[in-house]
C-alpha cells in the first residue's frame, strides 16, 4: 500500500497535468514527517572546523590541484575553516567546446573523475587541505542523474541509454527511478509536495531514494568520500527528496576519518539545499529538514542585500536572526549568494561581486554577526548565466593566476582574496562565540556593535558621514582598521583607531569612502 513514500499513488498523475492538484495523502505525509522527526537530536550540524577557525567558502569549479595549493598558500594562513568543492563524480559532457557550469549537476556515475581532476588528485587535495587546517565539503548530487543530452559520454568515459533510464556505470536501470516520470510545474511548489519530491526537476531523471539499491549506491559514494577525509556534504536539491529517505541515508554514513585529524565518532556536517523563503503556501517547508541537518537559509542573502542596497534601514538589523523569520541559528547555513542565485536562478534578488561596494558590506555584516554558519562564494567572471569556468580550446579548466596584489587573474574573481572579505574571516575568528553587545545606531543607516570584548564593527550606509565616539569594548590601545588596510609590524596601511581606557574611540566612516564599514579586533596592536 502506498503511504506517501516514492511509490505509485493510487492514481498516478499524468506526465504533463494541467493543474497542480495535490496527490493523495500529501497533507497527512507533511504532518507525519514533522511529527516523526520532531525532537530527534541531529548529529550533523557541526562543521568540524579545526580549532580557532570559522567560515567556509565555495571554490566554484576549481581544479583539485589548485584547491590544494590555495589551502596551503592562502586559506590556511588566513584562518579559513573549509572549502565546498564542486561535485566530484562523473558528469555528462554537454558540448565539447562550450561547456556550461551546470553540466556538473548531471551525473553519469559515481566515479570520481571530472574536469577538476581524478580520484588520486582529489585524495591528495583533501589530505593537503586537512593538513593546512582547512576542511573539505562535497556538493553531493544524489537526487537525480542527467536529462537527455545530445552527447553521450561522461567525464570518466561512461555512456548511458538516456531514454531507457539506463546508467550501467552505477548501475541504475529504469526500476531505480520514480515511475512513471512526471515533470515539476511551477504551481507544484505551492500546491503539491508529492510532485515536488517525485517528479523530474528540469527533466533530470529522478531517483527513488526509498529503494535499497539506490540507497546503497548513494551511501557507498558518500562513504568513499568520507574515508578520503571530507568533513561533510552540501545536499543538492534536498527539497526534492523525502526527509525520511534522507534520514536513512545520513545515518548509514561513516564517522569522519580520524586519520585526517577529526575526533573520534565525529559525524559529517550536512547542509541541505531547501529553497524556502518562509512565505506562506510553500508545499515543502525548510522546517521538515532541520531535524536532519543544517539547511541553506536563502532569506539571509535577500534580506541583507535589501538592507545594503538601501531598500531597508540598517538600524532594523538590531534584532537580526529569528525575529526576521529566519531559521534558528544552529539550523542555518547562511550566505549572500551561491552559484545559482548569483546567476539569477533559484529565487531571491541578491548582491554579487558585480556590485562590489554594497556586496562587501553585506559580507562584512554576515561575518561580523554570530547568526548562522556562514559560507562565502568565490566566483569566476561571467556575462552569460550558463557560462562555465575559464577554459581552453579543449574545454579544460584554466587555473587561476595570482596577481602581484594577491587578487586573481585568468578570468577568476576570487572574492575570498579581497582584503575586506578575508579580513572579516579573521574578525569572526577573533570574535569566537561571543554574542552581540553594545549595539549603537542613529535611527537610520549608521550602526555599530561589539562581539563581546573581542571585536567591534561600524557601518555607514547614509549619505552623510559617521563621526561618533562609540564603545568598542576593546582593551585600550591603537588598532588597525582591517577593512581599509592591513597591519605590517608596527605599520598600518589603513585607518588607525585609538581605544581609550574606557573602551571608547572616535569612529569615522565617511559617506563617500570606498568601503562603508570599519572593523577592529583583538590581536597584535599597532
Amino acid at each position: 500500500m502506498w503511504v506517501g513514500r516514492k511509490k505509485f499513488p493510487p492514481h498516478p498523475p499524468p506526465r504533463y497535468p494541467l493543474s497542480g492538484t495535490p496527490a493523495p495523502d500529501t497533507v497527512p505525509l507533511s504532518i507525519l514527517a514533522v511529527t516523526v522527526f520532531a525532537g530527534i537530536a541531529s548529529a550533523y550540524k557541526n562543521p568540524q572546523y579545526a580549532p580557532g577557525r570559522s567560515v567556509h567558502l565555495h571554490l566554484f569549479e576549481w581544479k583539485w590541484d589548485d584547491i590544494a595549493e590555495e589551502c596551503e598558500r592562502f586559506l590556511g594562513p588566513n584562518g579559513f575553516g573549509g572549502v565546498q568543492i564542486s561535485p566530484p563524480n562523473e558528469n555528462v559532457i554537454m558540448w565539447r567546446h562550450n561547456r556550461p557550469w551546470w553540466e556538473r549537476y548531471q551525473s553519469m556515475s559515481y566515479k570520481l573523475i571530472t574536469r577538476s581532476g581524478d580520484e588520486r588528485q582529489l585524495a591528495n587535495m583533501i589530505r593537503r587541505c586537512n593538513d593546512a587546517g582547512v576542511r573539505i565539503y562535497v556538493d553531493a548530487i544524489i537526487n537525480h542523474m542527467t536529462t537527455e543530452p545530445v552527447e553521450n559520454v561522461g567525464t570518466a568515459g561512461s555512456t548511458a541509454v538516456f531514454n531507457q533510464w539506463d546508467y550501467p556505470a552505477v548501475p541504475y536501470t529504469k526500476e531505480h527511478f520514480n515511475w512513471p516520470p512526471c515533470f515539476i510545474h511551477p504551481s507544484d511548489y505551492k500546491n503539491d509536495a508529492w510532485r515536488v519530491r517525485n517528479c523530474e526537476l528540469v527533466f533530470l531523471k529522478d531517483l527513488d531514494q526509498s529503494l535499497e539499491h539506490v540507497r546503497d549506491m548513494i551511501v557507498n559514494f558518500l562513504n568513499t568520500l568520507i574515508d578520503l577525509g571530507v568533513a561533510g556534504f552540501r545536499i543538492d536539491a534536498a527539497k526534492h527528496m523525502w526527509p525520511e529517505d534522507l534520514q536513512i541515508i545520513y545515518d548509514r554514513l561513516h564517522n569522519l576519518n580520524t586519520d585526517h585529524g577529526f575526533p573520534e565518532n565525529a559525524r559529517p556536517y550536512i547542509y541541505q539545499e531547501v529553497t524556502d523563503f518562509g512565505w506562506s503556501g510553500e508545499a515543502v517547508s525548510r522546517d521538515e529538514y532541520t531535524p536532519l541537518g543544517a539547511v541553506s537559509e536563502f532569506r539571509v542573502g535577500t534580506e541583507l542585500s535589501n538592507c545594503f542596497r538601501g531598500n531597508n534601514q540598517l538600524h532594523w538589523l538590531v534584532d537580526w536572526g529569528t525575529p526576521w523569520g529566519l531559521l534558528e541559528s544552529r539550523d542555518a547555513m547562511t550566505f549572500i549568494e551561491n552559484h545559482d542565485n548569483e546567476r539569477g536562478h533559484g529565487g531571491g534578488d541578491v548582491l554579487t561581486y558585480k556590485q562590489a561596494r554594497p556586496y562587501k558590506a553585506a559580507i562584512a555584516f554576515l561575518l561580523a554577526h554570530p547568526y548562522g554558519e556562514p559560507q562565502l562564494m568565490s566566483s569566476f567572471d561571467f556575462t552569460n548565466s550558463d557560462s562555465g569556468p575559464p577554459m581552453d580550446d579543449q574545454g579544460d579548466i584554466i587555473s587561476p593566476s595570482i596577481n602581484p596584489d594577491g587578487t586573481c587573474g585568468n578570468g577568476w574573481v576570487c572574492q575570498h582574496r579581497w582584503r575586506e572579505i578575508y579580513s572579516m574571516v579573521a574578525f569572526r575568528n577573533a570574535a569566537g562565540s561571543a554574542g552581540v553587545n553594545d549595539w549603537w545606531d542613529n535611527g537610520s543607516n549608521q550602526i555599530a556593535f561589539c562581539r563581546g570584548g573581542n571585536a567591534f564593527i561600524a557601518f555607514n550606509n547614509d549619505s552623510w558621514d559617521l563621526n561618533e565616539t562609540l564603545q568598542t569594548c576593546l582593551p585600550a590601545g591603537r588598532y588597525c582598521d582591517v577593512i581599509s588596510g592591513v597591519r605590517d609590524g608596527d605599520f598600518c596601511s589603513g585607518k588607525l583607531v585609538t581605544v581609550n581606557a574606557n573602551g571608547r574611540a572616535q569612529i569615522y566612516v565617511g559617506a563617500d569612502e570606498f568601503n562603508i564599514m570599519l572593523a577592529i579586533h583583538i590581536g597584535p596592536q599597532v
